[in-house]
C-alpha cells in the first residue's frame, strides 16, 4: 500500500499473507492493509524507486466498445438511439502489462491507436447478481489503457486480432479500493498524448454503468476475484480526432481519473534481431 507524506507517495509492506485480491475481497484483509498503512513513515521506501507490476494477474480481462455517448463506430449517426446491449470483448493473457512497462509496436503495425478506460476488479465471485448489488463485488477500480491495431481491427467483424497484441493492455498503476470511490458514475476520463488533451469526459455519460456491467455480464459467466472489466473510453475530442495520427515510437499516453491516478505508457519499436 501507498501512502503520501510530505508529497512523496511511500510504500508499506503489508504482513502476512494476504494477496491484493485477497485484501480486495475480505474486509477483514482490508482492515488488517489499512492499520499497516499506519506504520508508514518518511523513511518508508518511496513509491517512485519501485518498478510495479501490474496490481493483479486476472483471469480474463473483459472490455466494452462504444459505452459512452458520442463514441459509435465509423459511418453510425451519432443521433442514433443508444445500442440495448453492450459490445463486450476479451483480450487475452498475453496483453496484460505493467504501468511502467513500454509497449513494442507491432512489426508492420502501421495505424496502432490508444484508449483510457477505467477498469473495475471483482472482489469476490458473481454469478447472476442483481444490479442493484452489483458494485458491492468490484473490489476496487484501476485504469486500462486498451491498445488497439485499428488495421487489423477493421480488417474483420472480430476484433480479437486488432485488441490481443503481446503488451496491448497496460494495467495499474495500482487499484484504489471501492470504498475510496463514493460514485464511479461521477469520474472524469482523461487522456493525454505527449502531454496534450485528447479525451476528456464524465462516467456520468456512459451508457452502461459499473453496476449495470457487472450484472450483465454474471449473468452468462463467472466472474472471478481478480478478474477485470475495462468500461470503455470516451471519443476522442474533436480537434484530436481531426489531428489523428498512427502511435509511433517515442510517443507517451497518460490515462488519469482524479481518485484513481494515472497511467503512463510509452510505446516503441520492435527491437532489431541480429543474425
Amino acid at each position: 500500500m501507498a501512502v503520501e507524506i510530505d508529497g512523496i507517495d511511500r510504500v508499506v509492506v503489508v504482513p502476512g499473507d494476504d494477496t491484493v485480491v485477497d485484501i480486495l475481497g475480505d474486509p477483514r484483509a482490508r482492515a488488517a492493509a489499512r492499520r499497516a498503512a499506519e506504520s508508514v513513515t518518511a523513511a518508508s521506501l518511496a513509491l517512485a524507486d519501485l518498478d510495479l507490476a501490474a496490481p493483479v494477474r486476472p483471469g480474463k480481462i473483459l472490455c466494452l466498445g462504444y459505452n459512452y455517448r458520442g463514441h459509435v463506430p465509423d459511418g453510425r449517426d451519432l443521433r442514433a438511439d443508444d445500442p440495448d446491449f453492450p459490445d463486450v470483448f476479451v483480450k487475452t493473457p498475453n496483453t496484460l502489462g505493467g504501468p511502467s512497462d513500454p509497449v513494442v509496436l507491432p512489426t508492420g503495425a502501421d495505424d496502432v491507436d490508444y484508449e483510457g478506460e477505467i477498469a473495475l476488479v471483482i472482489g469476490k465471485t458473481a454469478r447472476s447478481v442483481p444490479q442493484e448489488h452489483a458494485l458491492s463485488y468490484v473490489g476496487g477500480f484501476t485504469l486500462l489503457n486498451d491498445v488497439s491495431d485499428r488495421a487489423w481491427q477493421r480488417r474483420q467483424s472480430q476484433w480479437t486480432m486488432g485488441k490481443c497484441s503481446d503488451g496491448f493492455a497496460p494495467l495499474g498503476p495500482w487499484i484504489v479500493t471501492s470504498d475510496d470511490i463514493a460514485d464511479p458514475q461521477d469520474l472524469v476520463v482523461e487522456v493525454l498524448r505527449d502531454g496534450r488533451v485528447t479525451v476528456s469526459q464524465s462516467t456520468a455519460t456512459t451508457i452502461f454503468s459499473a453496476a449495470f456491467i457487472v450484472h450483465y455480464l454474471s449473468t452468462v459467466m463467472t466472474l472471478e476475484p481478480g478478474d477485470v472489466i475495462s468500461t470503455g473510453t470516451p471519443q476522442k475530442l474533436p480537434e484530436a480526432q481531426a489531428a489523428h495520427h498512427p502511435l509511433a515510437s517515442g510517443d507517451a499516453v497518460t490515462v488519469r481519473v482524479a481518485g484513481i491516478g494515472e497511467l503512463t505508457t510509452v510505446f516503441v519499436a520492435t527491437p532489431e534481431v541480429r543474425a
